[in-house]
């Protein structure tokens, strides 16, 4: 990659690590959101407020967020998981095209915004993914997630231990499982 380039990318994801914490968010989104908020015990109303602040600000992660957590908290979990993918699609566009090549060291992961929305976005998706029954995708996004944070940093080894647990045809529930599972870390590989 040439300089410009390189500006351009850091540039980019310093951009996208301040907006994932709230920054350059205009008023009008934001009053958007706090008025859906308010209106949470009235889904039809929330929602399209939710819809007209996403409209305004689309490379915005805050109201993929509250999308998100709108259908979450709603229990409409396919519909979190789109908001998880298009939140997931524009954090990886923000992050350049480089991201992911290697692993992010230990300082990136705790401490880059960007980063960090990246990797919990791909823990949220392999969780939906599990409880939505897509244990394929859910292991797709778990092999990333340990790729990308091999010390698990982010807790998605728990998970794992989940998905492995319910294919080696323990009878637990997928989300339920028993409390035997390590706090943190990755199975060994091929259990």
């Amino acid at each position: 990659m040439n300089t410009d380039t390189d500006r351009d990318f850091e540039a980019a994801a310093a951009a996208f690590a301040a907006t994932v914490i709230g920054g350059h968010l205009v008023p009008d989104v934001e009053a958007l959101i706090a008025q859906a908020g308010a209106l949470r015990d009235q889904p039809d109303q929330a929602l399209p407020l939710l819809e007209r602040a996403r409209a305004l600000a689309p490379k915005h992660p805050v109201p993929l967020i509250a999308i998100y957590r709108f259908h979450f908290y709603g229990h409409a979990l396919a519909q979190a998981r789109a908001a998880g993918e298009d939140a997931l699609a524009i954090a990886r566009a923000a992050l350049g095209p480089d991201f992911g090549d290697m692993a992010p060291d230990d300082d990136t992961t705790r401490g880059d915004a960007a980063v960090r929305f990246y990797l919990f976005t791909l823990k949220g998706l392999a969780y939906l993914n599990l409880r939505l029954g897509d244990l394929d995708e859910a292991r797709l996004m778990l092999g990333e997630l340990r790729r990308l944070d091999p010390k698990d940093h982010l807790g998605g080894g728990l998970l794992s231990h989940v998905l492995a647990r319910h294919e080696a045809g323990h009878t637990t529930s997928l989300v339920d499982g028993p409390v035997d599972y390590p706090v943190r870390g990755w199975a060994p590989l091929g259990k």
